[in-house]
């Protein structure tokens, strides 16, 4: 389903686990502390059903991890819509516990279904912490995530402005931009159907009330794979992520006649370090890599110049409006290839101008659940391209079976991003696209007549296609009116060797009818094949 996730010990530690830490303090100085999450205690799930229809979501929209989220990061939040807790960052907490003082959601939950009153006071881990008992709580799983050096970007201009006096200070009048030491959101796992393949996987959800989205003070759900590539243009709230990892620190001076001059410019301070817990420990992890490339390396400038492209503000010194390379097409194909085999990918560069161009190309190669979400990265190739004037070249790279074979998932599915940059005039091309590998079918036929009430034989043969043996092999046959559901095991089939499994059944029904078998083993999935026979009359 949506929010299904493949890994037993992620099910346990996602959705199960009902505590977990919290990382705070500062990059230099990285504390940590439990909380709470509380999940199954008594009347928390009511209490989380009674948030859905605080927010007014229709039941139809219950069954929709998205919509469920979406609303949800507004209603954690009192800002707007009288939700669960009211934020306090000014230290004075009158009336209320103060955000350091909480141990864990329940206290809070509980009180919030009971008065249906905002409760007082909440600071990000709390929102974070409240949000994921929320989550998982409906079978959602999630995670509490710390960013250090988290941008909070007023404008959304990837910049984040610090005025300086003349004495070189900081002016807190006039400085509205501000970088949080930590921060801390939720991420919730989920396919996107909404958004192109690959996006599905973790998204990142935020309860803190920091801007408001559509109206609300709300904040997701976005893509982390798509803040990644700087893919921002696709829902929700993308830009405003990826300038909280990515913003740059620009540090201006105001002369005395009102003009301020760029005095410094920090790009790699916001977003250092992303983290949190390890499955199934209490030690951290660190998950910077799933957000952003290296630091200064050329991917990561790319999916910077993607981010602009698709509209995420950047100041320049002179505003210019974007113009797209439109004398340059780039195109991606596949070599069609069965599991097992090498396979190429092609980019094609179209050069339609009379000028000699170098692109900067990198290929990223995914492997992604069919519902679109991708586990990691196994395929990572950059080179630069030289395009000569009115024409066409193309660059291969080959993918080894040996790159991709131990990452692989059932469905045998790819997702290639691929992004040229311009050298000469600093434009984007970026494409993205999804490529399957053929899996091998199985062959099933018949022998003898194919009467009902007389005795026949169907023969199901397989050739295994990897370089490996198959172990553990098991074998399904059926066919509704031809035989019951058989069952096989097979030790091993060493790798090109071909199995033969003969099957001998009585038909009863007389018709058309279709003949059903599958082959699984923890190499091997998805193996399936089928026939059509006619069984005749006695």
């Amino acid at each position: 389903d949506a929010v299904y996730l493949d890994d037993e010990k992620e099910r346990q530690e996602y959705v199960l686990n009902d505590v977990g830490i919290v990382f705070h303090g500062d990059i230099n100085d990285i504390k940590l502390r439990s909380w709470s999450y509380g999940q199954f205690e008594e009347s928390i799930l009511d209490a989380c059903l009674f948030l859905m229809d605080k927010a007014e979501l229709e039941l139809s929209g219950r069954g929709n991890p998205i919509k469920i989220c979406r609303v949800a990061s507004a209603v954690i939040n009192s800002k707007d819509d009288n939700g669960v807790i009211a934020g306090s960052w000014d230290n004075t907490y009158a009336y209320g516990v103060a955000p350091s003082a909480w141990t864990g959601s329940v206290d809070i939950l509980l009180e919030y279904y009971s008065s249906k009153q905002p409760v007082r006071y909440g600071q990000c881990w709390v929102f974070a912490g409240v949000f994921n008992t929320f989550l998982r709580c409906l079978g959602i799983p999630a995670r509490l995530v710390t960013t250090y050096s988290s941008a909070h970007d007023n404008n959304a201009n990837l910049q984040l402005d610090f005025i300086l006096d003349d004495e070189g200070k900081v002016d807190t009048k006039l400085t509205k931009d501000s970088v949080w030491n930590y921060h801390c959101w939720n991420e919730a796992w989920m396919t996107r159907p909404d958004l192109p393949v690959g996006f599905g996987g973790w998204q990142v959800v935020d309860g803190t009330p920091q801007e408001t989205s559509d109206g609300m003070y709300r904040c997701g759900p976005a893509s982390v794979q798509a803040i990644k590539h700087g893919h921002v243009c696709f829902q929700f709230d993308a830009p405003f992520v990826y300038a909280e990892v990515n913003g740059d620190i620009v540090y201006l001076r105001r002369e005395k006649n009102g003009t301020q001059v760029i005095e410094n410019v920090d790009t790699t301070h916001v977003g250092k370090l992303i983290v949190t817990k390890e499955v199934g420990g209490d030690g951290m992890m660190e998950i910077t890599e799933d957000y952003k490339f290296q630091e200064g390396s050329e991917e990561e400038r790319l999916a910077l110049e993607t981010a602009l492209m698709y509209g995420v503000k950047k100041q320049t010194t002179q505003d210019t409006t974007f113009q797209p390379q439109k004398d340059v097409d780039m195109e991606f194909q596949a070599q069609k290839a069965v599991l097992g085999s090498d396979f190429k990918v092609t980019i094609i560069f179209r050069n339609k101008s009379r000028n000699r161009y170098t692109a900067t190309t990198y290929l990223s190669g995914n492997i992604v659940f069919y519902t679109g979400v991708a586990k990691n990265e196994f395929k990572k190739h950059s080179f630069t391209a030289k395009l000569e004037p009115s024409a066409s070249s193309s660059y291969e790279v080959v993918i080894k079976s040996s790159e991709y074979l131990s990452d692989l998932l059932d469905q045998a599915s790819f997702h290639f991003f691929v992004t040229a940059r311009i050298n000469e005039t600093g434009k984007i091309l970026a494409l993205q696209k999804a490529t399957v590998l053929e899996i091998p079918a199985l062959r099933i036929k018949t022998q003898g007549a194919t009467v009902a009430g007389k005795e026949m034989t169907v023969i199901v043969e397989f050739t295994n296609p990897l370089k490996q043996t198959l172990e553990n092999v098991t074998l399904r046959l059926e066919g509704p009116g031809v035989l019951r559901t058989m069952k096989k095991e097979f030790r091993q089939i060493p790798a090109n060797s071909t199995l033969i499994w003969e099957v001998k059944c009585i038909p009863v029904r007389p018709g058309f009818r279709k003949l059903i078998a599958s082959l699984n083993c923890a190499a091997l999935r998805h193996v399936y094949g089928e026939l059509n026979v006619q069984i005749q009359k006695p």
